[in-house]
């Protein structure tokens, strides 16, 4: 399907922008008022930019090579928006590609798009369970880089407060002034940005309110100190971001405050705590597990490619070598510290370092166990890592092969929020800061030699691992939604 070219680009793209202009308020009122979410290939639209949508548009018409745009798009929002939809998550990037086959298959034989839509969610039409029995209430112990963001995707993705809403924040004592130093933080980031919504300090109460959810901001020393019945929560999932407490013993005692019922490591845990790397191996999640992690954000971000590259070509062994964003455990200037050479200014230097993430993948996938070896160096960048998988497969391939497979994976399969793809030749790092998905695969650095294959994974190992925590946080809550397409 090839779009003719048009005489004038501007009037075009002017066009397309007021189509999107149209779409914004009817996704919004999907999703707010009927908790329906509207993505493009698993991009969520909601609480987006025009210039957003637009870019995802473009987007599946890079990567999928197909010319869907808005003008395919809007007549099936429009028409999706007159269904009795609710509590369903629906990729209109999909539904729109496969109503654009069926017209180019069916040619004057092809029905409306009324009747397509119709057809294709028919078995949403009228269906309204909750995901959840009841709205689960979410606490952040810790808020630094990963507790803020983590902040700011739950409240992004609270919709009519139904079926998750973040409660409260739990942080140690802090001096004068500290309620708006914290709020500060949130709301401007140096890499990340400003936070898209409204902030409110409430000195009185001691909360921060954000786009109308009332979060608490919790003063503590220790878990087990509090009570977080006092302030209203009650079954709440703590999600620890301070990685202090990193075995079942130390974890437990967030268990042991009042109201407590659950908690999410974002870090990898010790001992035989589940590492779990959501669309990998959180099938291992049960209704009674009361602690799990998230493992790292790099184990997240090579698991997914490693589980499918060794599915489809079997992997003999590899070696996995991390370029990492430096972190806040490093020094700014030379300084004392405990670990060999992260002494050394994070500022000024690549600093070579350990990483366990090739160790840690074999708990996610224990077909790999002792295939692998990693090492990292941190380089002088706050943000987006970079993941390069020397691969010596089973069976030989060519770049063309395995690129096309991974753009498949990326585009068609369960993994594509785990797994991304880009061809442009001249991505560098910053062109990766906010992704959402585990890690992108860089297309045109791939290279094969028979079954000696190099694979360079772009990877936000601050956002985009928090996208994955925030699925596990879903997964863990027993949250279950409608899907288009359905899942396989």
């Amino acid at each position: 399907m090839i779009r003719p070219s048009v005489d004038d680009y501007f009037g075009d793209w002017k066009q397309r922008e007021a189509l999107v202009q149209e779409m914004i308020p009817v996704i919004g009122r999907l999703f707010s008022q009927r908790n329906v979410g509207i993505f493009i290939y698993g991009r969520p639209l909601h609480n987006r930019s025009v210039t957003f949508i637009m870019k995802s548009h473009r987007f599946v018409r890079q990567v999928e090579r197909n010319e869907m745009s808005e003008f395919e798009s809007h007549p099936m929002l429009m028409e999706l928006a007159k269904l009795d939809l609710w509590n369903a998550q629906i990729d209109i990037g999909k539904l729109t590609v496969r109503y654009m086959e069926h017209l180019a298959s069916e040619g004057d034989k092809a029905v409306s798009v009324a009747v397509f839509v119709k057809a294709e969610l028919g078995y949403l039409d009228g269906v309204n369970e909750k995901p959840v029995p009841k709205s689960q209430d979410v606490v952040l112990y810790g808020f630094g880089r990963i507790g803020r963001l983590m902040a700011r995707l739950l409240i992004e993705r609270t919709s009519n407060g139904e079926v998750m809403r973040l409660k409260a924040i739990v942080v140690r004592p802090g001096g004068e002034g500290d309620l708006d130093k914290r709020a500060n933080l949130f709301t401007n980031d140096s890499v990340h940005g400003t936070f898209q919504g409204t902030l409110r300090v409430d000195h009185e109460r001691n909360m921060l309110i954000a786009n109308g959810n009332e979060i608490r901001v919790i003063y503590a020393n220790s878990p087990e100190e509090i009570d977080y019945n006092e302030y209203g929560i009650d079954d709440a999932l703590i999600i620890d971001n301070t990685g202090m407490w990193r075995d079942e013993a130390g974890l437990s005692r967030h268990l042991n405050a009042k109201g407590a019922a659950k908690v999410i490591l974002t870090a990898p845990g010790k001992g035989d705590i589940k590492n779990i790397v959501y669309g990998i191996n959180d099938d291992q999640i049960t209704a009674d597990d009361k602690i799990i992690t998230a493992a790292s954000c790099t184990t997240n971000a090579i698991a997914p490619v490693l589980k499918v590259v060794n599915d489809r070509f079997g992997i003999a062994h590899g070696h996995v070598e991390t370029v990492h964003a430096y972190t806040n455990d490093q020094n700014l200037i030379d300084n004392y510290h405990k670990g060999s050479r992260r002494g050394r200014s994070a500022a000024l230097n690549m600093v070579l370092t350990e990483t366990g993430a090739a160790k840690a993948v074999v708990k996610a996938i224990p077909e790999l166990e002792g295939k692998l070896t990693g090492n990292a160096i941190r380089v002088p960048i706050p943000n987006v890592s970079m993941a390069i998988l020397n691969l010596t497969l089973e069976n030989a391939t060519s770049k063309d092969e395995l690129n096309e497979f991974l753009r498949d994976i990326a585009l068609h399969s369960k993994l594509q929020n785990q797994i991304s793809y880009t061809e442009s030749p001249d991505a560098v790092s910053s062109d990766f800061v906010g992704t959402r998905e585990a890690g992108v695969v860089d297309s045109n650095a791939t290279i094969v030699s028979g079954n000696n294959v190099v694979l360079y994974l772009w990877y936000d190992n601050e956002f985009g691992y928090c996208c994955q925590v925030g699925r596990m946080v879903y997964k863990m809550a027993g949250v279950k939604y409608q899907y288009y397409p359905i899942e396989e």
